[in-house]
């Protein structure tokens, strides 16, 4: 097993939180989760037993990106675990929240097609929020001094009763929530000292596509990452009150 717990012995809620890749784990969601006195477990989508979930009681799962694609299920078999624990989690409007590869398994699980974009969207760049979005938590992830991190080659229709919530310059689709689910596209957990572990795991990526590279992304992270984990502060602890997990006062 790759499990990993982390608890602050604050009350008997948990929070579970899948990973594809190791680096790609709750970033600063982390502290404020522990804040909110929930034990942490991180499972390990390839290698552990999903079915220790209970999807339908379970008191938050986040799911986390990783390099694979949703339809590569041949390859990949535990993606069918996941898109079915999701589900049923959905029909059972549990707090749940997807971040990119996350989110688009969110999308297939509600029936939504995922697909390569017209090209990759990898580094810093600000969303634009609808009406729906303007009105949600993800109001404080947007500004003059608000970029958020993309790194993504694919993205999805948006699910039929799903409200969409952000969008970016080349991708339509970069939120959308359905009762107490949330997904994003982009990465708002990010911090420039975990990025670190990024450039390192996607270098053969970084490499492989015109005008990125690891020091453009390094500086752009000086330069945007601090702000955005303020915002994202603010953001997620917004969202967890919102969807009723929050630690009462």
């Amino acid at each position: 097993m790759t499990t990993k717990k982390t608890e602050n012995g604050q009350g008997d809620r948990k929070a579970w939180a899948i990973t594809h890749v190791a680096f790609e784990d709750l970033g600063s969601f982390e502290q404020i989760l522990k804040e909110e006195g929930f034990e942490i477990e991180y499972l390990n989508a390839a290698c552990d037993d999903l079915s220790v979930i209970n999807p339908e009681t379970d008191d938050l799962l986040i799911i986390l990106g990783g390099p694979i694609s949703v339809n590569d299920i041949d390859e990949y078999p535990f993606i069918q675990a996941e898109l079915e624990m999701l589900t049923e989690r959905l029909e059972a409007d549990k707090p749940t929240l997807g971040i990119c590869f996350g989110a688009q398994l969110i999308a297939r699980a509600m029936g939504a097609k995922v697909y390569p974009g017209h090209h990759k969207e990898i580094g810093w760049s600000p969303i634009h929020l609808d009406e729906a979005g303007s009105r949600s938590a993800l109001r404080h992830l947007v500004g003059d001094d608000v970029c958020v991190l993309h790194w993504h080659g694919e993205t999805f229709d948006l699910p039929e009763y799903a409200e969409h919530l952000a969008s970016t310059e080349y991708y339509a689709n970069q939120a959308f929530s359905y009762g107490k689910a949330l997904a994003l596209q982009f990465h708002p957990e990010v911090t420039a000292r975990a990025l670190e572990q990024w450039y390192v795991g996607h270098t053969c990526e970084i490499h492989q596509i015109d005008g990125i590279s690891v020091n453009k992304l390094r500086d752009d992270a000086r330069q945007f990452a601090d702000t955005l984990q303020a915002r994202a502060y603010t953001f997620f602890s917004e969202w967890l009150e919102q969807v009723s997990v929050a630690e009462p006062e």
